[in-house]
């Protein structure tokens, strides 16, 4: 019994890294391939702007996958919509499939042909986005820091785990507001990119992917073993 909760805890931290690398890597990738002349792409808008041209399998495919390990991760249900991590995830694995098929409105009218989605749906794809980054939010700030186990043996460090979450969850929504602005050239671009970021920063810490033993373990998570007896039974740590 004990070797099937530690399989489920290992299972889940794996799933919860895979989240964060590809909504870190997506903006990248994406941009750095606009470099290669091979992909006649120029370096887009946004990221939504990306549906638009030869790299749009990356950029749905990736939101598709994002989606789908949301859909299936199952964490710990609670009273509260805003902290039920259940209800929080699946509801942003549909968006996420809906910011990828529901293409935002097009560059020029060469983009027209680009896709058969009706043009005035396209509000919807900003209604998607919107909610979506506003739920990696509230993750990041009501759901992951419930986690932490109580260690008065250990001192919270300004490392401390759930200091990192809330640093994250509130830039991703300092990132979602400016988004509307358009401060400069590039901007929602850069903005979008840093919220998936953050996004992508707190679910790597909670999937424990700088590992959590000595010093880590201590400073991040105030635990002195990688795992203890009351973690094994607790997938939403």
């Amino acid at each position: 019994m004990k070797n099937i909760q530690h399989y489920n805890l290992f299972a889940y931290r794996r799933l919860r890294r895979a989240i964060g690398y590809l909504g870190i890597f997506l903006p990248s990738i994406l941009v750095l391939l606009s470099l290669i002349k091979f992909f006649s792409t120029n370096i887009q808008p946004s990221i939504s702007h990306y549906y638009y041209t030869n790299l749009r399998e990356i950029f749905t495919g990736t939101l598709c996958a994002v989606g789908l390990f949301l859909i299936c991760y199952k964490g710990n249900g609670n009273k509260s919509i805003l902290k039920n991590d259940n209800i929080l995830t699946n509801i942003a694995g549909f968006m996420a499939f809906g910011v990828a098929f529901i293409p935002t409105d097009p560059i020029s009218d060469s983009c027209l042909k680009c896709t058969l989605i009706n043009f005035s749906l396209t509000w919807l794809h900003y209604g998607f986005a919107a909610v979506l980054f506003f739920i990696f939010a509230l993750l990041s700030i009501n759901v992951f820091t419930i986690g932490q186990q109580p260690n008065t043996d250990i001192p919270v460090s300004m490392f401390n785990e759930n200091k990192i979450y809330r640093f994250c969850g509130y830039g991703i929504l300092l990132c979602i507001i400016l988004v509307p602005f358009k401060l400069f050239p590039y901007s929602t671009l850069l903005f979008e990119a840093l919220a998936l970021l953050l996004f992508g920063v707190s679910w790597l810490i909670k999937g424990r992917a700088l590992g959590d033993e000595g010093v880590i373990g201590e400073k991040i998570y105030r635990e002195n073993n990688s795992v203890d007896t009351e973690e094994a039974v607790d997938p939403n740590k």
